[in-house]
């Protein structure tokens, strides 16, 4: 019977001879088949003298086409051979020469202990050589596979020589039946590092009966988990099965189900070893997290395996599931904050208020974190809540509401003079209730960028500027009542609405809070001319270059009331 492997000879081959001879009967004839795949072909009773040794079989021979002759080589073959049938379970034998040294004597001469002196002569070996000696260890039943069986195997077909990890070794039977294993690496491989959708950094192998299929199409696994290595051995599929065919076979998509099943199964047993998890959670945290903005059918299941340092746990990785379990009685809501580094978040006057009530807040730090949490909406029933946007209601006494109230009435008056000063750099001004020292920040909108992912969508080389227009949040700035600079200018305000000094220190405080909210300065050199005005009044400069006078935007800058150097540092103050 020829099938689709035989013909596919054509593409190498001019000619393709096939002599054949029944091992039912010996005194069968032999026959030979021919053809050219252009003119039919030919049958015909083999001449005795061309029959194959032994009782029976059959010889295939490819008569190469020319600019092919690559397959006439011995080692290319034994290579394609290994790739494609190296668990195929009956032996596959191919035709090899090396050279092998003998040690032969050397004349009479004889050497200082007497004995006769050799020389190595060389020697051609050519004998049939077993290519297919490495066993399907899928095929056995886990119990019967060692730790040092797993390991070995690993590194045979992975091109890793750590050990694995993890493993999971499994069978499904029922409408589909396949065969498993599959391995966690314990580094990121290499072809992942740059790009984590490399084609070629896949490596989960898929067999039909042993025979090699393919490790390259898309749709295998989610790709959030390229980086698991692993075999699948199909009895189901068709061998001749295409790569297009795949792509929209219902068995594949079974397979596949079982497969994410399996490794979440495999991670979850991996995270009760906290040293192994750690290893794990460093080299692959970036797919998890990725896997929780693409993968809905398994978020709540990899939001378990997610770990974060926090306000409480600051060198040590926290997981969600810890994080609920010792929140403050009275806490409703799961606490985080993104930025560019732990340094950058853990100071943040966004946290103020949260630490000084005690409630934990998370360290989302690395840019993956911001696509994460936007699908992320809640865990185990408590909706997380970013510090730095709008609706973050901290959970208060009723006393302490109505002293935040009374407070926030006191800076109405303020609140609507910094509006009228800052204009349409911010949506509104407003007292707040998340700062405990910090004079004021400012917030974005709750379903809009936070400061970090407008500096992270800033940063793509080619980032649809349009798109900015619509997710970038306008700021609301919040002023903290409590504090003694927002006081001062509370009763400079009572007593002189357009006090020129005001406006400067309005700005000036806009521009610090910019910085301390993670934006970016739209124009620094104003921000470093107020300074640079701060620095010289320090200093009791009074008189200003006329570099620097030409710099100064009056409108921006007004000049700060008193003539005298002692009342201008009061003013400042």
């Amino acid at each position: 019977q020829f099938g689709v492997g035989f013909y596919s000879s054509f593409l190498v081959a001019d000619r393709v001879t096939v002599q054949s001879r029944s091992y039912t009967d010996p005194d069968a004839k032999q026959y030979r088949w021919e053809s050219d795949s252009k003119s039919g072909f030919t049958l015909a009773e083999d001449a005795p003298e061309d029959y194959l040794e032994g009782s029976s079989g059959t010889r295939l021979t490819l008569h190469i086409k020319k600019g092919n002759n690559e397959f006439l080589d011995n080692s290319k073959l034994a290579t394609l051979m290994r790739k494609y049938s190296e668990f195929v379970t009956f032996p596959i034998y191919a035709w090899t020469q090396r050279t092998e040294y003998d040690e032969v004597p050397d004349g009479d001469e004889k050497d200082e202990a007497g004995n006769p002196k050799t020389k190595r002569v060389p020697r051609n070996v050519e004998e049939w050589e077993q290519i297919n000696k490495q066993k399907p260890i899928w095929m056995r039943r886990p119990r019967e596979v060692t730790d040092d069986e797993y390991a070995e195997f690993y590194k045979s077909f992975s091109r890793d020589f750590g050990t694995p990890l993890a493993h999971s070794h499994f069978a499904v039977e029922g409408e589909v039946e396949f065969r498993s294993v599959l391995f966690t690496p314990r580094t990121l491989p290499f072809e992942l590092r740059e790009n984590m959708f490399d084609e070629n950094g896949r490596n989960l192998r898929l067999y039909v009966k042993r025979v090699f299929i393919s490790d390259k199409f898309e749709g295998f696994v989610p790709r959030w988990l390229t980086f698991v290595r692993g075999v699948v051995d199909s009895e189901d599929l068709p061998l001749n099965i295409s790569r297009e065919m795949l792509q929209q076979n219902k068995i594949l998509k079974v397979i596949r189900k079982n497969i994410v099943k399996k490794c979440m199964e495999m991670f979850a047993e991996l995270s009760e070893n906290k040293e192994e998890y750690k290893t794990f959670y460093e080299q692959f945290s970036k797919n998890l997290k990725l896997g929780i903005h693409e993968d809905s059918q398994n978020r709540d299941k990899l939001a378990d395996l997610l770990r974060y340092n926090s306000t409480k746990s600051p060198d040590e990785l926290t997981s969600l599931k810890e994080y609920v379990a010792q929140m403050k009685e009275g806490q409703k809501s799961i606490y985080y904050i993104t930025g560019e580094s732990k340094k950058a978040v853990e100071n943040s006057p966004f946290l103020e208020k949260l630490k000084k009530k005690g409630f934990e807040v998370l360290y989302m730090v690395e840019p993956i974190d911001e696509y994460c949490v936007q699908q992320l909406k809640e865990y185990d029933g408590k909706k997380l809540i970013c510090a730095s946007k709008e609706g973050m209601e901290i959970e208060e006494t009723e006393e302490e509401k109505a002293a935040r109230e009374e407070e926030k009435k006191k800076c109405d008056n303020l609140c609507e003079v910094m509006k009228e000063i800052l204009g349409d750099k911010v949506e509104k001004v407003i007292a707040s209730d998340r700062l405990a020292d910090s004079p004021c920040i400012l917030v974005t909108g709750e379903y809009g960028w936070s400061a970090n992912m407008e500096r992270i969508m800033k940063a793509q080389a080619l980032r649809d500027s349009s798109l900015s227009m619509y997710m970038s949040s306008r700021k609301t700035m919040e002023i903290n009542p409590g504090n003694a600079i927002v006081k001062e200018l509370v009763t400079r305000v009572a007593a002189d609405k357009s006090d020129k000094t005001v406006k400067d220190l309005v700005n000036l405080l806009f521009d610090t809070a910019i910085l301390t909210s993670g934006f970016s300065l739209d124009e620094p050199n104003v921000f470093a001319s107020r300074i640079h005005r701060m620095i010289k009044l320090g200093l009791s400069i009074e008189d200003l270059g006329e570099d620097d006078a030409a710099k100064v935007d009056e409108e921006e800058l007004p000049p700060l009331e008193g003539g005298e150097d002692a009342s201008a540092m009061e003013e400042v103050d």
